[in-house]
């Protein structure tokens, strides 16, 4: 196995030869651990924490699954979980229309609408599985920091309508760092302030609903994401599949469209997918002079 020789970069950190030696060592020797309690050793180690005292622990287990790429060690096989099943109304049964196929024509007349931050087991499950079913790209473990939302409409009755997630920032986007228009050392000090709207799914046909929903979550969101990380968000970003959607919600919420992406996905290292999904990168200050505060590059 080859010895770690150069610094690693992930998520901002910086991880010297000795900081790599000493991961190594953990997993050589903590035979008996599982992959998620390795991750969890090693950031408690290392002092790999978020601003709010929790493990980065996602992060972490991206870190370990690369170096193993990289021949520098060797991670325990892949445990099998078994989840006690909870009982859940997200489909019905096959041949029948889903509960909120009846829901059309302007938002109004469903009004108010709620949002709901996603906080129990069974919330959880509810999110997963309604993403994993309608949504085009699916369910998949948000990469890093998460909150997750349930929307819901109030009248002729309180019916779900929808879910919206948020998660950690990508870690270069051209379009959006050259509008910020910070160097890496601030973009690394400040990258955090910025949230992504990973997900966005709206269930029913009812005329400016998205707009409406996303005005709603995004009333919240600061408060929200501050209370969980300890981090107060300044930006939100998105990417809008350009093949499939003109991000009329995001137009008509006041988000600004930066630019276009190179296709390669926030995780493409080696360059492999350029120009495979092309998407317009768009963002929404959530304060004023959201630019000034993430080119400061101390204090705030």
């Amino acid at each position: 196995m080859d010895t770690p020789k150069e610094e690693q970069r992930c998520c901002g950190r910086e991880f010297t030869r000795e900081e790599l030696g000493l991961i190594r060592e953990v997993i050589e020797t903590c035979t008996g651990l599982s992959r998620t309690e390795m991750s969890q050793t090693v950031c408690e180690l290392l002092g790999w924490k978020r601003p709010g005292g929790g493990l980065k622990r996602p992060e972490c287990m991206g870190l370990l699954e690369r170096l193993e790429a990289q021949g520098l060690l060797k991670l325990p096989e892949k445990r099998e979980i078994r989840r006690k099943k909870i009982a859940r109304k997200v489909a019905p049964p096959t041949g029948e229309a889903p509960p909120w196929a009846d829901l059309t024509g302007s938002v109004e007349t469903f009004a108010p609408v709620e949002v709901e931050l996603v906080q129990t087991r069974e919330q959880r499950c509810l999110f997963r599985d309604l993403i994993r079913g309608h949504h085009y790209l699916g369910y998949a473990m948000p990469y890093g920091a998460r909150s997750q939302y349930l929307a819901y409409v109030s009248k002729p009755r309180r019916q779900l309508v929808g879910c919206v997630q948020f998660s950690s920032p990508a870690w270069r986007m051209k379009a959006r760092d050259q509008w910020i228009g910070w160097d890496d050392v601030t973009r690394g000090e400040r990258l955090q302030r910025i949230v992504n709207n990973s997900r966005f799914l709206v269930l029913p046909k009812i005329d400016n609903l998205a707009s409406k929903l996303l005005s709603c979550v995004l009333r919240r969101l600061r408060s929200d994401w501050k209370a969980q990380y300890a981090v107060d968000p300044w930006l939100v970003e998105t990417l809008v599949d350009r093949e499939r959607f003109h991000g009329g919600c995001y137009r008509a919420s006041n988000w600004i469209a930066l630019g276009e992406t190179s296709g390669r996905g926030r995780m493409d290292r080696t360059h492999s997918r350029h120009g495979a999904r092309v998407k317009t990168v768009m963002v929404y200050p959530l304060v004023r002079d959201a630019v000034g505060r993430l080119t400061q590059a101390h204090g705030g």
